[in-house]
């Protein structure tokens, strides 16, 4: 389980996506997570995954990343699905009906929307970090930030917190898979027993993966110290960050999505 995590992974390729400025393709999917909530209908909803589909295959990113970036938060999704198919209430008569349970067809439409929008969410993000770097991905967050720079506010030092700890998930799922066999290899019951005899189990695979966390940060800041590393003042960059013609056209294709995911919902609102 924990190998199918590929949250901070990053692919490196030379498609267009990848070659796309950094900060259109943070303004673009934050925009994506917000049309994901605005286009609640179907017709939205199959434009997102068509749309996010043709992003996949121009990034040349096999489809099945997308399940593997899914199975780790698949009882999530089976979480929120159920409680919006027995908790949901319709104004029709219910089509299923158990003891105190009751299911309507509102029910069983939430229950896919919710489904499909988490999952979307999920592949959308990856998508991000998948084709960026974390070096072009702080700049990106930096230059977005930049503004805020003016409020007294450590924008460099924010943007390369948030791209540090990306960077080490993968690092640490892999340090955590080394410490679960090593301790299977000891004995260890970490996959049988009662849910409280597994809590206790993980106690000896939290511990070294503690240690191991902060033994590699202080070698980081060491590192970054003998470097001579001060923030953000005075850096310079070997690539600056432009907008090129593709990246416009791609940002307007996007909005062209955006825009019909939004006429969607404004038509299903009237039709309904």
């Amino acid at each position: 389980m924990l190998r199918d995590i590929t949250i901070g992974q990053h692919f490196p390729g030379n498609s267009l996506l990848h070659r796309m400025d950094p900060r259109v393709k943070l303004v673009l999917t934050v925009a994506y997570i917000v049309m994901l909530f605005v286009g609640s209908n179907p017709a939205g909803l199959a434009i997102s995954i068509v749309f996010l589909t043709a992003l996949y295959l121009t990034a040349k990113i096999p489809l099945k990343m997308v399940a593997r970036s899914v199975k780790p938060i698949l009882p999530i999704i089976l979480f929120t699905a159920v409680l919006n198919l027995f908790f949901m209430t319709g104004t029709s008569e219910p089509l299923l009906a158990w003891w105190i349970f009751k299911i309507y067809r509102e029910g069983v439409y939430y229950a896919i929307v919710m489904a499909v929008r988490i999952i979307c969410l999920i592949a959308g993000t990856s998508l991000l970090t998948y084709t960026t770097s974390p070096i072009v991905l702080t700049d990106a967050i930096e230059q977005l930030l930049k503004p805020l720079a003016r409020l007294h506010l450590p924008v460099h030092e924010l943007a390369m917190m948030m791209t540090i700890a990306l960077r080490f998930i993968p690092t640490l799922i892999e340090e955590t898979d080394k410490i679960m066999n090593a301790q299977k290899a000891r004995g260890a019951q970490l996959d049988s027993g009662k849910l409280s005899q597994r809590v206790r189990a993980l106690i000896p695979v939290l511990i070294p993966l503690f240690i191991s966390a902060f033994r590699r940060a202080d070698e980081l800041a060491m590192a970054m110290e003998c470097r001579c590393y001060h923030g953000g003042e005075g850096r310079t960059r070997l690539k600056q960050l432009r907008l090129h013609a593709s990246d416009i056209v791609l940002a307007a294709a996007a909005a062209l999505v955006f825009a019909a995911i939004g006429m969607s919902n404004l038509f299903f609102e009237r039709i309904g």
